[in-house]
């Protein structure tokens, strides 16, 4: 755990954000009424106070981008996967195959969903925003899981293959 912490409610659970000096290296969403750290008292600082107003905005509906630092600590290949998913709009969305012709690697299904199964930091990098090439919900490993992005994904508006 990093040295900052603090914990926020939201639609979809309690979230629970780390980081360090300058950044937010971790956004956890409550899974069965628990987060990692709940034992450690909050440490807040001022990158995680603005990445908490973001986030109360992003549910209230009034922000669609976030411009928060974030330190997301992965390899290149995960690094390049979460930077071009962090260029998916709001209320947009974009499939495995996508990212992997987007880094170089269109074969790569599978390493692209290990990339994003590892994001640290869900919503601030829109994981959520990743469907099948079908336009089907393909999984989801934050919060409650599936229940959890359909919740994301029907407040951005981006509809779903049936």
């Amino acid at each position: 755990m990093h040295g900052y912490l603090v914990r926020i409610p939201s639609p979809i659970g309690r979230l629970e954000l780390t980081a360090d000096a300058t950044s937010v290296t971790s956004l956890t969403i409550e899974r069965d009424g628990a987060l990692p750290h709940d034992p450690l008292p909050e440490n807040p600082n001022d990158v995680l106070a603005l990445a908490c107003r973001q986030l109360d905005e992003y549910f209230a509906g009034t922000r669609q981008t976030f411009d928060v630092p974030l330190n997301p600590d992965g390899t290149e290949f995960q690094c390049a996967i979460w930077d071009e998913l962090s260029r998916v709009p709001w209320g947009e969305h974009t499939t495995y195959g996508a990212l992997g012709s987007a880094v170089g690697k269109p074969t790569a299904g599978r390493a692209v969903g290990g990339a994003i199964g590892a994001n640290r930091i869900p919503l601030l990098i829109g994981c959520h925003r990743v469907l099948g090439t079908d336009g089907r919900i393909t999984g989801y490993s934050a919060g409650q899981g599936i229940p959890t992005k359909l919740w994301l994904l029907e407040h951005e508006g981006i509809t779903l293959a049936a």
